[in-house]
């Protein structure tokens, strides 16, 4: 199902199946404040700053790889909600076919991104996402604070990795920051383990002298791996609304106490919030 996009701070929409996109909590940074340490001269201090300048112009000037994520989009399909952010790049490295490119991505496309590099790499420590907290609620989905919050975060991932030796080399970032559609990468097998296994099973085989099978099995194949997809995502939406449910039902419980009292102070209307009362206390 093809989405339509609409502006960013909307609310009050279904959530999506995309984990990704549950609120967040990230804390403030709370380490300049008042009582924060001194210079104890104003030489000390012009020397500091001046430092600082200095690395901060070396670390400009040896940079090759500048991305920006900017300009996120909500879009709504009939079972999911989720943003789009904009990423930006531009390079001067010879291996990228271009100096600039510019694509949309999800937070799930970035989750695929840190998790091919893990894999790629399981000794290097990749920076981690924007942590995720489920909020009860949707009035506050998509407010400008949290998708300002949540784009920082990412442009902050995606910098520590283009500034990494290794991993700005990775050819699952040079990927994600040009490739328009990133379905067909991630149908690709993953890693070492997965090509070891497509040749142990080419090897056989070729001893077995087993003769490749039908196209109609490999049709077959692929319409039931989109099959599966599509349930999988009917199962998300399922239990989310079943949990939705409970939680309005737990809400609704409540009111039943809160009827009863006031019944106690409107003599005119005690007998209709009695009745409210009853018949929010008898929700099952």
């Amino acid at each position: 199902m093809s989405g339509h996009t609409v502006p960013a701070d909307i609310s009050g929409h279904m959530l999506d199946l995309d984990e990704d996109e549950d609120l967040e909590v990230f804390s403030k940074n709370t380490s300049l404040t008042d009582e924060g340490p001194v210079p104890n001269s104003p030489s000390s201090m012009v020397n500091q700053y001046r430092l600082e300048d200095d690395e901060e112009q070396q670390d400009a000037n040896a940079k090759d790889l500048f991305i920006s994520v900017e300009d996120p989009e909500s879009h709504i399909t009939a079972i999911e909600t989720y943003i789009m952010y904009r990423v930006a790049t531009k390079t001067t490295r010879s291996d990228f076919d271009s100096s600039e490119f510019e694509v949309r991505r999800r937070y799930q496309d970035f989750l695929w991104l840190r998790s091919k590099l893990e894999e790629s790499h399981p000794t290097l420590i990749v920076h981690p996402l924007p942590e995720k907290f489920v909020m009860k609620g949707m009035v506050e989905r998509f407010n400008d604070d949290f998708i300002e919050t949540r784009r920082k975060a990412l442009q902050r991932f995606l910098s520590r990795i283009s500034e990494h030796p290794v991993l700005s080399h990775s050819q699952h970032f040079k990927v994600f920051l040009t490739a328009q559609d990133l379905a067909p990468h991630k149908k690709q097998g993953s890693g070492f383990l997965s090509r070891m296994g497509e040749t142990m099973r080419a090897v056989a085989n070729s001893v077995r002298g087993v003769k490749n099978r039908p196209e109609e099995f490999d049709v077959l194949q692929e319409y039931v791996e989109n099959f599966s997809n599509k349930i999988s995502s009917v199962d998300k939406v399922t239990q989310r609304i079943i949990k939705e449910q409970r939680e309005y039902l737990d809400e609704l419980r409540q009111y039943s106490s809160t009827y009863s009292q006031w019944a106690e102070s409107e003599e005119n209307l005690s007998e209709p919030l009695k009745g409210v009362a009853s018949c929010a206390g008898a929700v099952l």
